[in-house]
């Protein structure tokens, strides 16, 4: 079931088994870095891994390979699909850090329309 779930979300499927350390990592990078990178929201966060999981398991817990990215949809972007994987999660973003702070700085810096 979990493999047809995977195929049907387009989501990589799991080859390695997580650290038992995992949530307690994931748990603490939130807590440094509990915002979108990207947007700057705070709902529907993941921590992203730069360097895939499947591909580079031995960076799993490393801090300097993670960033904290949303789903949440806020004007109609998901922060983690389109900035860390690309728009297809079958791919990923080496770049991510840069793009997000590219980014982060257009959002904060937009123009606001007349009618705002």
């Amino acid at each position: 079931m979990k493999k047809i779930k995977e195929l049907v979300s387009d989501k990589e499927p799991s080859g390695s088994k997580r650290s038992d350390k995992w949530p307690r990592i994931r748990k603490a990078h939130l807590a440094k870095s509990p915002t979108c990178a990207v947007c700057g929201g705070s709902k529907k966060l993941e921590v992203h891994h730069i360097r895939p999981f499947h591909l580079h398991p031995d960076l799993e817990l490393e801090d300097s390979n993670l960033i904290t990215l949303c789903e949440n949809k806020a004007d109609g972007v998901n922060c983690h699909l389109l900035f860390g994987h690309l728009g297809n999660f079958k791919s990923f973003n080496t770049n991510v850090r840069r793009d997000a702070a590219l980014w982060d700085k257009k959002i904060t810096h937009r123009p606001k329309g007349e009618r705002e």
